[in-house]
């Protein structure tokens, strides 16, 4: 891989776009923090993807989500991103994001794991679902050869992290399980540099792949998009059942696990759904799981619909509370006292965030302070 350009600054918050010389675009001159430049990539990949198997009189049955899809010669999977050829089934994304950039751990959002830090963040065309809310629809819902990729094999990854003093990589923006091969071989390479992986997905994965991958990352947020199957088959075109098995999955894995339930008006909102949900993962994962409220701006095929309301968000709060649950957080709410780590016991504040920027930490390790309660995570 030959590698232009390499800038190196402080701080950063959006994703990174390069020209197609392999120069920072003229609007990220002097703007875009923590960014890199690389050289475009002229063709798609060709490694051969995991978790498919071959079908009596031709075709394959990809085995990675519960699509399960059948795909006959020179046709790919629903994601896009995977191509039987001849009965050899091909990830065409290994080692080509099409988004690079460092952002802060609470971006993603992880507040309970390694807070203050920065995740150098990728991503790859192509997702296993398609969410009418998505915010990165114009990598997630695209064929890799729609969009300008860059060579970054894995090595090259975790040596930036390095350079860098990066302490962690994300697999973000898209949907990483479709990236799956890439991920892995980055996560693994990176264990071995003492670097850390976390992915932030929908969940939408079979058991045994997730529990091979499980074995390389150390945190996963999951989009928990409702409690309901019709949202899961009209809104994100997906299923339930399989994110709440992947969410026990996780949990019982021992990898650091945080959840994010986008509020969007009049589809996922009710008071009763937010009961469901609280009562279900302390049931299922456990009161101290993190869980954040976000709320929804209209984008991609929701356009009609208004901002969550900012009350909305504070009845999810106040029920999950009043469920039981010990972390519940609102995102996009910047300055909102919901945005900040509390302790479960003493009430004392913790960590004081805006948007993603820390002002303030009250934590000895991984306890409060002031009442010495161990605080769940990874500090």
């Amino acid at each position: 891989m030959k590698r232009r350009t390499f800038i190196r600054c402080l701080g950063c918050g959006a994703a990174l776009a390069v020209a197609p010389g392999g120069e920072l675009l003229p609007e990220f001159l002097g703007g875009v923090q923590n960014a890199v430049a690389f050289d475009y990539a002229q063709n798609l990949s060709s490694v051969e993807a995991r978790y498919y198997k071959k079908l009596e009189g031709g075709g394959i049955e990809c085995e990675l989500c519960p699509r399960h899809c059948f795909i006959t010669d020179l046709e790919r999977g629903y994601c896009g991103v995977r191509e039987n050829r001849k009965d050899t089934y091909y990830t065409l994304v290994y080692g080509l994001p099409c988004s690079v950039n460092i952002d802060p751990i609470e971006k993603k959002p992880f507040f309970h794991f390694y807070p203050g830090t920065e995740a150098f963040s990728l991503a790859t065309a192509g997702c296993n679902v398609n969410c009418k809310f998505c915010q990165n629809w114009e990598i997630s819902q695209t064929r890799p050869e729609q969009t300008k990729n860059i060579e970054l094999p894995p090595k090259a990854v975790v040596d930036n992290c390095r350079e860098r003093k990066v302490p962690s990589i994300a697999y973000t923006y898209s949907e990483p399980i479709i990236f799956y091969e890439y991920m892995y071989d980055i996560a693994k390479l990176a264990h071995e540099s003492s670097i850390k992986s976390v992915m932030i997905t929908g969940g939408y994965i079979e058991k045994e792949p997730l529990k091979d991958l499980l074995t390389q990352l150390d945190a996963v947020k999951v989009d928990l998009k409702a409690m309901r199957e019709d949202y899961y088959k009209n809104i994100v075109h997906g299923e339930l059942k399989p994110v709440l098995d992947a969410l026990v999955q996780i949990k019982n894995s021992g990898v650091w696990l945080e959840i994010v339930y986008l509020v969007v008006p009049t589809l996922n909102d009710t008071d009763s759904e937010f009961v469901d949900l609280a009562r279900w993962v302390k049931t299922n994962l456990g009161a101290d799981i993190p869980v954040h409220f976000s709320r929804f701006y209209p984008q991609y095929l929701l356009k009609n619909l208004p901002p969550t309301p900012t009350q909305t968000l504070e009845r999810a709060y106040q029920i999950s509370r009043a469920e039981g649950l010990q972390f519940v957080y609102l995102g996009n709410l910047p300055g909102h006292p919901a945005e900040s780590t509390y302790c479960p016991d003493c009430g004392e504040l913790l960590i004081e965030r805006r948007g993603y920027r820390i002002n303030k930490y009250n934590l000895d390790g991984n306890r409060c302070h002031k009442c010495n309660r161990e605080i769940p995570g990874i500090f």
